[in-house]
Formats: structure tokens, C-alpha cells, sequence
């Protein structure tokens, strides 16, 4: 191939040097060299030709774990092809499977098998997500990382994204109320030295300073859910600027708010004067988050 020609390919954007009878690109209709990679299929494909994938969700790999993974693969082989796209003139980028390829480098292969694709930016990044996203060894706030990804980055609604992870609405807004905790918080829920359960009961406090008492609490003392839920629910009930009355109120409406407040999944504040008339507040961060709560206010 001249270099005219292949300035010619690039100068006309990705989609037309993807399409463009004068790169290495086949199909199997059109495939005649043996070992040809092929769009569609599996191929075994040189790692040097692999370049990573900047749309990586996944910010950390546990190196005693790639370790064991790469000895089990210098041991078997690649037993999972990786997913990559290609790029033109015999180079790939990874969609998915970085850790498995990062793991199959460490083992010292040469070629891997892989699942070759033709993706946009945009698809790709989506992929990538969706397919990060399903991993059980992902933290959740790398989850809620790749949710937030996918609304802002890919444009998609709460809706749409729970449809993409097969997952209900409300989960998806869990983890991405994770988002609004502390750093270091964030960071002990990435350690895993709490579960998802204590960051969900932590979220419900506004207050910094008590969250992050709270939270240390949970890490010296290895206190429960069941505790942090209790501790939060009476933190948010001596928080200031509520009023005096509402700790006066029967157990019957302390129950019924705190119930609304676990259906929600939001802190719910009643605020009431000693004539018995107030409001209550449910505070929302997003329209997406308005229309999740409306969903469930009004599903039953």
C-alpha cells in the first residue's frame, strides 16, 4: 500500500479507513490469507498489536491476583478471548478483557485470542462500561464510576442505563448516591472496609462530620448495618434545624416517615410547628433522580 493511499484512508475519518478495501480489515466473505484476522470472529492476534483501552472503567487490578491469573494462563492459555476493535493496518484496541490481557503479558505470550470488533468511540466506551459493569470483583464505586460514565459521557437517562446492566432503576441509583459520599469514605468502600449496606445507611446523613464519625465508628468497632441504620436514623433525628416538635410526634408517624425514608432511599425531613402544620422535604439532586422518586411514590 502507497502512503498516499494511506493518508488518503485516515485523512477521511475512522469509518472510512475501517471500510477501505486497502486495510488488512476482512470479513469471512472476503478472507483468503490463512490466519487472517477476521471482523466477527476469534482470532489469535499478536499482543504487541493490542493498545489499551483508554475508556478503561476498571482504575485498579490487585497484582496478587493478575499474578495467579497470568501463571494459570501460562499454564492453560487464554481459555476466554478478549474483545478488541480494530483499528486498520494490523492494530487493535481493547474493549474488554484488560485484565486478561494485562495477565497474558505477564505470562510472556506472544498472540491471544480475540473477539475482533468495528466500534465507534462512543459504542466502544458503552461497551466497555456494560461489559465492566457485569464483573463481580468490581467495587462500588467503580460501578457507580461506570454509571456516571454512562449518563454523562454516552448521554444516557437513569432508565436507559438500568436498561443497558439489566438492572432495577433504584440500584442504580444506590450507587451513584455513593458518589456523593467523603473521599474517604469512598476510599473504605473501595478497600472494602465497609459493605455497600453501611454506605447506603451512611449517605442518608448530610452532615460530613457525622458521616465520617460514623464511618469509623463502623471501621473499629465492626458494627452492623442494622447499627449504622439505627445510628443514622438518630443522628438525622437530633440533626439542627428541625423542629423541636417533631421529636414530640407519636411513634406511629416516626415509623410511617421512617418507612417513607426507606422506600425512597433519601432523607426525608418533617418539619411542623406545635399547631400541627409543616411539610415535608425530600430533596433530589437530579431530574433523573425526581423521576425515580415520583416512579416510587406513585407505584403503589
Amino acid at each position: 500500500m502507497s502512503n498516499n493511499t494511506k493518508r488518503n484512508a485516515l485523512g477521511r475519518g475512522l469509518g472510512a479507513l475501517l471500510q477501505s478495501p486497502d486495510t488488512d480489515i476482512t470479513t469471512r466473505s472476503d478472507a483468503s490469507e490463512e490466519g487472517a484476522a477476521i471482523v466477527g470472529s476469534i482470532s489469535e492476534i499478536p499482543v504487541s498489536s493490542i493498545e489499551a483501552n483508554p475508556f478503561q472503567p476498571r482504575t485498579h487490578f490487585e497484582e496478587e491476583a493478575l499474578r495467579e491469573l497470568a501463571d494459570s494462563i501460562h499454564e492453560m492459555g487464554l481459555i476466554q478471548p478478549v474483545t478488541v476493535r480494530k483499528m486498520g493496518y494490523d492494530q487493535y484496541q481493547l474493549i474488554s478483557g484488560e485484565r486478561r490481557f494485562r495477565a497474558s503479558q505477564l505470562a510472556g505470550l506472544t498472540s491471544i485470542p480475540a473477539y475482533i470488533r468495528i466500534a465507534n468511540d462512543q459504542a466502544m466506551l458503552e461497551m466497555a462500561l456494560v461489559e465492566n459493569i457485569q464483573r463481580e470483583e468490581l467495587d462500588a464505586i467503580e460501578v457507580a464510576l461506570a454509571y456516571q460514565r454512562l449518563i454523562e459521557e454516552v448521554k444516557l437517562t437513569q432508565e436507559e442505563v438500568s436498561e443497558k446492566v439489566a438492572k432495577k432503576r433504584s440500584t442504580v441509583t444506590n450507587y451513584l448516591r455513593l458518589l456523593r459520599l467523603p473521599p474517604e469514605i469512598q476510599m473504605g468502600i473501595r478497600q472494602r472496609k465497609i459493605s455497600m449496606g453501611h454506605a447506603r445507611a451512611l449517605v442518608n446523613i448530610e452532615d460530613v462530620k457525622h458521616q465520617l464519625d460514623l464511618y469509623n465508628q463502623i471501621v473499629s468497632s465492626e458494627l452492623s448495618v442494622r447499627q449504622v441504620e439505627d445510628a443514622a436514623r438518630e443522628k438525622r433525628s437530633s440533626s439542627p434545624g428541625k423542629s423541636a416538635s417533631v421529636q414530640n410526634l407519636p411513634q406511629s408517624l416516626k415509623d410511617a416517615i421512617q418507612s417513607l425514608n426507606n422506600k425512597l432511599e433519601v432523607p426525608v425531613e418533617l418539619k411542623a410547628d406545635q399547631k400541627g402544620k409543616g411539610h415535608l422535604n425530600i430533596r433530589f439532586n437530579s431530574s433523573d433522580e425526581l423521576e425515580s422518586l415520583l416512579s416510587k411514590l406513585l407505584s403503589e
